[in-house]
């Protein structure tokens, strides 16, 4: 990765108001649509409290965070209702027994059709929340993806499918296949980073094991873009 851009000591942090997206709830689990530019949980400065989490449980005071999405990615994530389903869903995703697919436009026109990103990831402490990829002291890193289309104008249109969940995985991935996600604040060089106004980059289905009972069940939240 050749122009990683190099995060601000402090943001402006103006989430959306957009009232709840819930795509599926029962005694056990919500399953919801997060907008881009929200938190997923509170920063730690007052002024970025606000976020999905807090957000959910003033409808759900029991729901807790399982899984988290960037501030900038859109998409599906999945609260429990009670402590045991928590446990059950937090080993579900350590075990890697769920099945995510991200939808992402990126930079350029994508040569192959399908193929993996393999490169073990590690915080760039000193530039921290950066990622970079560090082959010696890094954790396994995969994701697997997939052209949907090549659009006009030098974009690609894919499917991402993650096989671990490292921080920033699918934007260090992309960026250091030669194609970083539009948008991208962190990753993209400058033109990338100023084709889109947010991050194209959207959690777009989800596969789990339901905690009662373990019955297969799939998600799915439409993509704006």
């Amino acid at each position: 990765m050749k122009f990683p851009r190099k995060p601000p000591a402090d943001f402006t942090y103006d989430p959306p108001n957009d009232p709840l997206d819930i795509i599926y709830s029962d005694d056990y689990i919500i399953v919801l649509s997060k907008p881009a530019e929200l938190l997923s949980v509170s920063g730690r400065k007052q002024e970025h409290k606000d976020c999905l989490e807090l957000r959910v449980q003033k409808e759900f005071p029991n729901a807790r965070i399982v899984h988290r999405l960037d501030m900038s990615t859109s998409g599906l994530m999945i609260m429990a209702l009670d402590a045991d389903t928590h446990r059950n869903l937090s080993l579900q995703f350590e075990q890697r027994k769920t099945q995510k697919v991200y939808i992402a436009r990126v930079w350029g026109d994508v040569k192959s059709d399908k193929g993996l990103v393999d490169l073990p990831l590690i915080c760039d402490w000193p530039n921290r929340p950066l990622q970079m990829v560090d082959h010696e002291n890094g954790k396994a890193a995969q994701t697997n993806w997939e052209v949907l289309e090549r659009e006009d104008g030098g974009v690609t249109r894919m499917a991402l499918y993650p096989i671990t969940g490292r921080t920033h995985q699918l934007r260090v991935h992309m960026a250091e296949l030669g194609h970083p996600i539009l948008g991208d604040d962190f990753y993209a060089h400058e033109q990338a980073y100023k084709a889109e106004s947010r991050l194209q980059l959207h959690a777009h289905k989800l596969m789990i094991y339901h905690p009662d009972g373990g019955d297969q069940i799939r998600f799915e939240a439409p993509c704006s873009f």
